[in-house]
Protein backbone atom coordinates (compact mmCIF):
# COMPACT_ATOMS: atom_id res chain seq x y z
CA UNK A 1 0.00 0.00 0.00
CA UNK A 2 2.99 2.52 0.35
CA UNK A 3 4.31 1.60 -2.34
CA UNK A 4 0.90 2.29 -4.28
CA UNK A 5 0.65 5.75 -2.51
CA UNK A 6 3.93 7.11 -3.17
CA UNK A 7 3.33 6.12 -7.12
CA UNK A 8 -0.15 8.33 -6.77
CA UNK A 9 1.98 10.87 -4.78
CA UNK A 10 4.94 11.00 -7.60
CA UNK A 11 2.63 11.24 -10.19
CA UNK A 12 0.18 14.44 -8.95
CA UNK A 13 3.77 15.87 -8.04
CA UNK A 14 4.85 15.17 -11.56
CA UNK A 15 1.59 16.65 -13.35
CA UNK A 16 1.55 19.80 -10.48
CA UNK A 17 4.69 20.51 -11.71
CA UNK A 18 3.94 20.12 -15.53
CA UNK A 19 0.84 22.62 -14.58
CA UNK A 20 3.20 25.02 -13.23
CA UNK A 21 5.56 25.25 -16.22
CA UNK A 22 2.36 25.48 -18.55
CA UNK A 23 0.78 28.31 -16.47
CA UNK A 24 4.32 30.39 -16.64
CA UNK A 25 5.01 29.97 -20.23
CA UNK A 26 1.39 30.84 -20.88
CA UNK A 27 1.70 33.93 -18.74
CA UNK A 28 5.34 34.88 -19.40
CA UNK A 29 4.13 34.55 -23.22
CA UNK A 30 1.50 37.15 -22.64
CA UNK A 31 3.72 39.27 -21.11
CA UNK A 32 6.15 39.60 -23.72
CA UNK A 33 3.38 40.37 -26.26
CA UNK A 34 1.92 43.21 -23.89
CA UNK A 35 5.60 44.78 -23.39
CA UNK A 36 6.23 44.55 -26.65
CA UNK A 37 7.21 48.16 -28.17
CA UNK A 38 8.06 49.67 -31.46
CA UNK A 39 10.63 52.63 -32.10
CA UNK A 40 9.87 55.17 -34.52
CA UNK A 41 12.41 56.53 -37.05
CA UNK A 42 11.71 60.05 -37.93
CA UNK A 43 12.81 62.39 -40.52
CA UNK A 44 12.35 65.76 -39.64
CA UNK A 45 12.99 67.78 -42.58
CA UNK A 46 12.31 72.43 -43.00
CA UNK A 47 14.19 75.36 -44.89
CA UNK A 48 16.61 77.64 -43.62
CA UNK A 49 16.62 80.68 -46.18
CA UNK A 50 17.29 78.68 -49.59
CA UNK A 51 17.86 75.77 -48.02
CA UNK A 52 17.07 72.66 -47.20
CA UNK A 53 17.51 70.27 -43.98
CA UNK A 54 16.90 67.56 -42.61
CA UNK A 55 17.37 65.04 -39.87
CA UNK A 56 16.91 61.98 -39.27
CA UNK A 57 16.87 59.41 -36.27
CA UNK A 58 15.31 56.65 -33.82
CA UNK A 59 13.90 59.32 -32.02
CA UNK A 60 10.56 58.09 -30.88
CA UNK A 61 8.07 55.35 -29.41
CA UNK A 62 4.77 54.24 -31.04
CA UNK A 63 2.23 54.59 -28.85
CA UNK A 64 0.78 50.67 -27.61
CA UNK A 65 -2.49 50.91 -29.74
CA UNK A 66 -0.92 53.09 -32.41
CA UNK A 67 -1.65 52.10 -36.16
CA UNK A 68 1.87 51.14 -37.21
CA UNK A 69 2.24 53.06 -41.04
CA UNK A 70 4.59 54.97 -42.42
CA UNK A 71 3.17 58.81 -42.30
CA UNK A 72 4.46 62.31 -43.62
CA UNK A 73 2.62 65.44 -42.77
CA UNK A 74 3.06 68.96 -41.90
CA UNK A 75 3.87 69.45 -38.00
CA UNK A 76 1.01 72.19 -36.17
CA UNK A 77 1.23 72.91 -32.74
CA UNK A 78 -2.55 73.93 -30.58
CA UNK A 79 -2.76 77.86 -30.85
CA UNK A 80 -2.56 79.60 -27.41
CA UNK A 81 -0.55 79.43 -24.34
CA UNK A 82 -1.51 75.72 -23.66
CA UNK A 83 -0.64 73.08 -25.65
CA UNK A 84 -1.64 69.93 -23.76
CA UNK A 85 -4.51 69.94 -26.19
CA UNK A 86 -7.07 68.92 -23.30
CA UNK A 87 -9.80 70.97 -24.13
CA UNK A 88 -12.25 69.90 -26.72
CA UNK A 89 -12.43 73.70 -28.66
CA UNK A 90 -8.47 73.41 -29.18
CA UNK A 91 -7.63 75.23 -32.10
CA UNK A 92 -5.24 73.85 -34.94
CA UNK A 93 -3.91 76.07 -38.10
CA UNK A 94 -4.89 73.31 -40.79
CA UNK A 95 -2.05 73.95 -43.77
CA UNK A 96 -4.01 75.79 -46.73
CA UNK A 97 -3.23 73.04 -49.14
CA UNK A 98 -5.24 70.39 -47.49
CA UNK A 99 -1.80 68.39 -47.18
CA UNK A 100 -1.55 65.97 -44.24
CA UNK A 101 -0.92 67.36 -40.82
CA UNK A 102 0.86 66.19 -37.26
CA UNK A 103 -0.60 67.65 -34.12
CA UNK A 104 2.09 68.28 -31.83
CA UNK A 105 1.26 67.71 -28.27
CA UNK A 106 2.26 68.50 -24.51
CA UNK A 107 2.31 65.63 -22.22
CA UNK A 108 0.24 66.36 -19.20
CA UNK A 109 -3.57 68.08 -18.30
CA UNK A 110 -5.31 64.65 -18.98
CA UNK A 111 -5.24 61.32 -20.61
CA UNK A 112 -3.10 60.34 -23.77
CA UNK A 113 -6.47 58.86 -25.06
CA UNK A 114 -7.93 62.29 -24.70
CA UNK A 115 -5.15 64.36 -26.52
CA UNK A 116 -5.65 61.95 -29.24
CA UNK A 117 -9.39 62.34 -29.49
CA UNK A 118 -9.35 65.87 -29.78
CA UNK A 119 -6.54 65.82 -32.43
CA UNK A 120 -8.18 63.26 -34.29
CA UNK A 121 -11.54 64.79 -34.13
CA UNK A 122 -9.60 68.30 -35.71
CA UNK A 123 -8.67 66.18 -38.88
CA UNK A 124 -5.23 65.28 -37.75
CA UNK A 125 -3.32 62.07 -39.34
CA UNK A 126 -1.21 61.63 -36.65
CA UNK A 127 -0.29 63.14 -33.51
CA UNK A 128 3.40 63.27 -31.98
CA UNK A 129 3.42 64.08 -27.49
CA UNK A 130 6.28 65.46 -26.29
CA UNK A 131 7.69 64.79 -22.23
CA UNK A 132 7.61 66.41 -19.42
CA UNK A 133 10.18 69.38 -19.21
CA UNK A 134 12.81 67.83 -17.56
CA UNK A 135 12.90 64.64 -18.62
CA UNK A 136 15.42 65.47 -21.39
CA UNK A 137 14.80 63.04 -24.76
CA UNK A 138 13.24 59.88 -22.47
CA UNK A 139 10.37 58.28 -24.10
CA UNK A 140 8.05 55.44 -22.90
CA UNK A 141 5.34 53.04 -24.99
CA UNK A 142 1.88 55.33 -24.12
CA UNK A 143 -1.15 53.18 -23.45
CA UNK A 144 -4.31 54.86 -24.85
CA UNK A 145 -7.59 53.53 -26.34
CA UNK A 146 -7.15 52.62 -30.35
CA UNK A 147 -8.65 54.75 -32.75
CA UNK A 148 -8.80 53.84 -36.53
CA UNK A 149 -5.78 54.24 -38.54
CA UNK A 150 -4.18 57.16 -36.58
CA UNK A 151 -0.46 57.09 -35.64
CA UNK A 152 0.69 58.55 -32.05
CA UNK A 153 4.34 58.79 -31.46
CA UNK A 154 6.09 60.49 -27.97
CA UNK A 155 9.08 61.45 -28.48
CA UNK A 156 11.81 63.55 -26.02
CA UNK A 157 10.52 66.69 -24.56
CA UNK A 158 14.35 68.53 -26.04
CA UNK A 159 13.72 67.23 -29.57
CA UNK A 160 9.35 68.53 -28.91
CA UNK A 161 10.70 72.29 -27.66
CA UNK A 162 13.54 72.15 -30.61
CA UNK A 163 10.29 71.52 -33.10
CA UNK A 164 8.17 73.87 -31.51
CA UNK A 165 10.42 76.63 -31.55
CA UNK A 166 10.97 76.23 -35.33
CA UNK A 167 7.15 76.85 -35.96
CA UNK A 168 6.81 79.63 -33.91
CA UNK A 169 9.71 81.08 -35.86
CA UNK A 170 7.41 80.82 -38.57
CA UNK A 171 9.24 77.82 -40.39
CA UNK A 172 7.67 74.88 -42.51
CA UNK A 173 8.72 71.56 -40.85
CA UNK A 174 7.42 68.29 -42.22
CA UNK A 175 7.98 65.21 -40.26
CA UNK A 176 8.13 61.64 -41.85
CA UNK A 177 7.09 58.68 -39.39
CA UNK A 178 8.74 55.62 -40.06
CA UNK A 179 8.19 51.64 -38.11
CA UNK A 180 11.42 51.29 -36.69
CA UNK A 181 12.29 48.33 -34.64
CA UNK A 182 10.73 45.56 -32.25
CA UNK A 183 11.76 45.61 -28.36
CA UNK A 184 10.53 43.48 -25.83
CA UNK A 185 10.54 45.42 -21.96
CA UNK A 186 11.50 42.40 -20.25
CA UNK A 187 12.16 44.58 -16.47
CA UNK A 188 9.23 46.51 -16.14
CA UNK A 189 8.18 46.41 -12.42
CA UNK A 190 5.18 44.13 -12.84
CA UNK A 191 7.27 41.29 -14.38
CA UNK A 192 9.92 41.51 -11.78
CA UNK A 193 7.15 41.14 -8.74
CA UNK A 194 5.62 37.76 -11.01
CA UNK A 195 8.91 36.75 -11.78
CA UNK A 196 9.61 37.16 -8.14
CA UNK A 197 6.24 35.80 -6.25
CA UNK A 198 6.78 32.64 -8.76
CA UNK A 199 10.27 32.17 -7.79
CA UNK A 200 9.46 32.19 -3.99
CA UNK A 201 6.35 29.57 -5.02
CA UNK A 202 7.88 27.68 -6.71
CA UNK A 203 11.39 27.36 -4.05
CA UNK A 204 8.99 26.67 -1.55
CA UNK A 205 6.97 24.11 -3.05
CA UNK A 206 10.19 22.13 -4.03
CA UNK A 207 11.49 22.52 -0.47
CA UNK A 208 8.36 20.90 0.68
CA UNK A 209 8.24 17.84 -1.84
CA UNK A 210 12.24 17.17 -1.21
CA UNK A 211 11.04 17.59 2.65
CA UNK A 212 8.30 15.70 2.31
CA UNK A 213 10.08 12.41 0.28
CA UNK A 214 13.13 13.00 2.78
CA UNK A 215 10.92 12.53 5.90
CA UNK A 216 8.85 9.75 3.91
CA UNK A 217 12.08 7.93 3.12
CA UNK A 218 13.51 7.62 6.76
CA UNK A 219 10.59 6.80 8.32
CA UNK A 220 10.25 3.94 5.94
CA UNK A 221 14.05 2.98 6.79
CA UNK A 222 13.11 3.21 10.38
CA UNK A 223 9.82 1.73 10.18
CA UNK A 224 12.27 -1.62 8.46
CA UNK A 225 14.58 -1.84 10.88
CA UNK A 226 11.89 -1.95 13.68
CA UNK A 227 9.99 -4.13 12.07
CA UNK A 228 13.44 -6.66 11.59
CA UNK A 229 13.87 -6.22 15.48
CA UNK A 230 10.56 -6.88 16.24
CA UNK A 231 11.28 -10.26 14.01
CA UNK A 232 14.61 -10.55 15.76
CA UNK A 233 13.30 -9.73 19.19
CA UNK A 234 9.69 -12.74 19.15
CA UNK A 235 11.88 -15.04 17.52
CA UNK A 236 14.19 -15.26 20.87
CA UNK A 237 11.00 -15.80 22.95
CA UNK A 238 9.84 -19.56 23.66
CA UNK A 239 6.88 -21.09 21.84
CA UNK A 240 5.56 -24.02 22.84
CA UNK A 241 2.62 -26.38 21.98
CA UNK A 242 0.50 -27.86 24.41
CA UNK A 243 0.10 -32.13 24.74
CA UNK A 244 -1.88 -34.64 26.08
CA UNK A 245 -0.42 -34.51 29.54
CA UNK A 246 0.73 -31.25 29.73
CA UNK A 247 0.13 -29.79 33.65
CA UNK A 248 -1.24 -26.17 31.32
CA UNK A 249 -3.65 -28.59 29.97
CA UNK A 250 -5.20 -29.84 33.22
CA UNK A 251 -8.95 -28.69 34.29
CA UNK A 252 -7.86 -27.20 37.37
CA UNK A 253 -4.96 -25.33 36.14
CA UNK A 254 -4.77 -21.86 34.92
CA UNK A 255 -6.76 -20.27 31.97
CA UNK A 256 -5.31 -17.48 29.52
CA UNK A 257 -5.98 -14.23 31.46
CA UNK A 258 -6.41 -12.51 27.79
CA UNK A 259 -8.84 -14.19 26.58
CA UNK A 260 -9.88 -16.83 29.72
CA UNK A 261 -9.98 -19.78 27.83
CA UNK A 262 -8.24 -22.48 29.51
CA UNK A 263 -5.38 -24.37 27.75
CA UNK A 264 -6.09 -27.19 25.79
CA UNK A 265 -4.00 -29.46 23.62
CA UNK A 266 -2.50 -28.62 20.11
CA UNK A 267 -2.52 -25.26 21.70
CA UNK A 268 0.55 -23.07 20.49
CA UNK A 269 1.70 -21.06 23.84
CA UNK A 270 4.22 -18.39 24.01
CA UNK A 271 6.61 -18.42 26.72
CA UNK A 272 7.81 -14.91 27.96
CA UNK A 273 11.37 -13.39 29.45
CA UNK A 274 9.31 -13.56 32.73
CA UNK A 275 8.19 -16.98 32.65
CA UNK A 276 4.63 -16.32 32.21
CA UNK A 277 3.20 -17.77 29.08
CA UNK A 278 0.04 -17.45 26.90
CA UNK A 279 -1.33 -18.20 23.87
CA UNK A 280 0.67 -17.11 21.01
CA UNK A 281 -2.33 -15.63 19.20
CA UNK A 282 -3.22 -13.75 22.49
CA UNK A 283 -0.08 -12.66 23.73
CA UNK A 284 1.55 -11.46 20.13
CA UNK A 285 -1.03 -8.12 19.78
CA UNK A 286 -1.38 -7.60 23.46
CA UNK A 287 3.11 -7.04 23.75
CA UNK A 288 2.97 -4.97 20.50
CA UNK A 289 0.38 -2.52 22.04
CA UNK A 290 1.01 -2.69 26.02
CA UNK A 291 4.91 -3.79 25.79
CA UNK A 292 4.47 -5.32 28.96
CA UNK A 293 3.53 -9.00 30.67
CA UNK A 294 -0.37 -8.39 31.61
CA UNK A 295 0.01 -10.68 35.08
CA UNK A 296 3.41 -8.93 36.13
CA UNK A 297 4.04 -5.91 34.06
CA UNK A 298 7.36 -6.82 33.19
CA UNK A 299 8.41 -4.90 30.07
CA UNK A 300 9.02 -7.31 27.67
CA UNK A 301 10.30 -5.36 24.56
CA UNK A 302 12.89 -3.86 26.40
CA UNK A 303 13.82 -6.60 28.17
CA UNK A 304 14.57 -8.50 24.80
CA UNK A 305 16.26 -4.66 23.55
CA UNK A 306 13.37 -3.26 21.79
CA UNK A 307 13.30 0.97 22.31
CA UNK A 308 9.89 1.64 21.16
CA UNK A 309 8.91 5.34 20.76
CA UNK A 310 4.88 6.70 21.39
CA UNK A 311 4.80 8.74 17.97
CA UNK A 312 5.47 5.10 16.00
CA UNK A 313 1.49 4.43 16.77
CA UNK A 314 -0.10 0.84 18.36
CA UNK A 315 -2.14 0.87 15.41
CA UNK A 316 0.94 1.29 12.83
CA UNK A 317 2.74 -1.28 14.33
CA UNK A 318 0.01 -3.79 14.86
CA UNK A 319 -0.74 -3.56 10.74
CA UNK A 320 2.88 -3.67 10.14
CA UNK A 321 3.57 -6.77 12.07
CA UNK A 322 0.51 -8.68 11.51
CA UNK A 323 1.53 -10.51 8.56
CA UNK A 324 4.88 -11.01 9.70
CA UNK A 325 3.52 -12.62 13.55
CA UNK A 326 -0.08 -13.64 13.28
CA UNK A 327 0.39 -14.83 9.68
CA UNK A 328 0.34 -18.60 10.10
CA UNK A 329 -2.46 -20.00 12.78
CA UNK A 330 -3.92 -22.95 13.68
CA UNK A 331 -7.76 -22.94 13.46
CA UNK A 332 -7.85 -23.28 17.63
CA UNK A 333 -5.63 -20.51 17.89
CA UNK A 334 -7.98 -18.28 15.21
CA UNK A 335 -10.60 -18.95 17.20
CA UNK A 336 -9.14 -17.72 20.12
CA UNK A 337 -7.81 -14.84 18.02
CA UNK A 338 -11.46 -13.61 17.24
CA UNK A 339 -12.02 -12.78 20.67
CA UNK A 340 -9.37 -10.72 21.94
CA UNK A 341 -10.36 -8.00 23.93
CA UNK A 342 -9.28 -3.88 22.67
CA UNK A 343 -5.24 -3.60 23.67
CA UNK A 344 -6.28 0.30 25.36
CA UNK A 345 -9.45 2.01 26.35
CA UNK A 346 -8.87 6.08 25.94
CA UNK A 347 -9.21 7.95 29.40
CA UNK A 348 -9.29 4.93 31.65
CA UNK A 349 -7.30 1.91 32.68
CA UNK A 350 -8.84 -1.53 32.73
CA UNK A 351 -7.76 -4.26 35.40
CA UNK A 352 -8.20 -7.49 34.21
CA UNK A 353 -8.62 -10.01 37.60
CA UNK A 354 -8.83 -13.61 37.45
CA UNK A 355 -11.60 -15.65 39.46
CA UNK A 356 -11.13 -19.22 39.67
CA UNK A 357 -14.61 -21.37 39.20
CA UNK A 358 -16.20 -22.18 42.30
CA UNK A 359 -15.84 -26.04 42.58
CA UNK A 360 -19.97 -27.04 42.08
CA UNK A 361 -20.38 -25.17 39.10
CA UNK A 362 -18.77 -25.48 35.77
CA UNK A 363 -18.68 -21.17 34.55
CA UNK A 364 -16.24 -20.12 33.16
CA UNK A 365 -13.87 -17.29 35.18
CA UNK A 366 -14.87 -13.88 34.69
CA UNK A 367 -13.62 -10.85 34.67
CA UNK A 368 -14.14 -7.86 36.83
CA UNK A 369 -12.93 -4.44 35.42
CA UNK A 370 -12.43 -2.18 37.50
CA UNK A 371 -11.64 1.30 36.38
CA UNK A 372 -9.24 3.82 37.80
CA UNK A 373 -9.40 7.80 36.91
CA UNK A 374 -6.80 9.29 35.59
CA UNK A 375 -4.38 11.01 38.75
CA UNK A 376 -4.55 15.12 38.65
Amino acid sequence: MNLFKTGIWQKNTASSWLMNFYFIWLVCHNCCRANAVWTAYMNISFHVGNRMLSELGETGIFGRSSTLKRITGVVVPPEGKTQNSCDPNTIFIRPRNKEPWLALIERGGCTFTQKIKVASEKGASGVIIYNFPGTGNQVFPMSHQAFDNIVTVMIGNLKGMEILHLIRKGVHVIVMVEVGRRHIIWLNHYFVSFMIITTATLAYFTFYHIRRLWVARIQNRRWQLLTRDLKEAFGQLQVRVLKEGDEEVNPNADSCIICFEPYKPNDTVRILTCKHFFHKNCIDPWILAHGTCPMCKCDILKALGIQMDIEDGIDSLQVLMSNELLGTSSPREEETNNELPPARTSGRDVLIQEHPASPNTDSPPQAVEETRQPSV
